[in-house]
């Protein structure tokens, strides 16, 4: 059970997270302050250092919190189906979860490529961590005979999970009126052309 001081905590970093989310996918990390953060979640700005010793601290248990939320949905999505399924169910999670969090995406997205900042090595283990669950299903899916043995998995992996965050970033940049079915339609189509599902 948890406790109303443990509740509030969890409230406060929720909060902090999103304030941070939104202002770095508007302004970019260096040009966002902790005094913009706290005024954002509204909050003073000792309950951001009392919550994260720094912002660099913040924007790693930011990613933290952001890659765990997907990893999860992603094992969520594809628990008890059939490889096929599942990969399909994985594209669903992900466009619906960008859908959901589209600044953490683009966060995410723009963070992926910059290898010079302190969190990149636990970026790459969180995407890492991800990408395993898409693996473990295209393996498994090797395995059974439903996909092409020469099929290289972790490569495949990879590129579903970034095919799905680049176009979802394109999707709710430059085409925002389209649906989300629509969109899954239209990335299910050329997932099935190229992996056979």
């Amino acid at each position: 059970m948890v406790d109303g001081r443990t509740r509030r905590r969890t409230d406060t970093r929720q909060r902090l997270y999103e304030a941070a989310m939104d202002l770095i996918a508007e302004h970019g990390f260096s040009a966002t302050t902790v005094e913009d953060i706290a005024l954002r979640a509204g909050v003073a700005k000792g309950t951001v250092y009392y919550n994260f010793p720094s912002k660099n601290a913040l924007f790693e248990e930011l990613l933290r919190h952001g890659v765990g939320l997907l990893t999860a949905d992603f094992r969520a999505a594809a628990g008890g189906l059939a490889p096929p399924e599942a990969v399909l169910a994985l594209i669903r999670a992900e466009l619906a979860y960008i859908e959901r969090h589209r600044s953490f995406a683009q966060l995410l997205l723009s963070e992926m490529w910059r290898t010079n900042r302190e969190w990149h090595q636990t970026l790459q283990l969180l995407r890492g961590e991800a990408v395993d669950v898409i693996a473990q299903v295209l393996r498994r899916g090797v395995d059974e005979g439903h996909f092409d043995a020469a099929l290289d998995v972790r490569m495949a992996a990879a590129a579903l999970f970034g095919v799905c965050l680049v176009v979802a970033v394109d999707w709710l940049v430059f085409e925002p009126d389209r649906s989300l079915a629509d969109v899954q339609g239209a990335l299910i189509t050329v997932i099935r052309a190229r992996v056979g599902i």
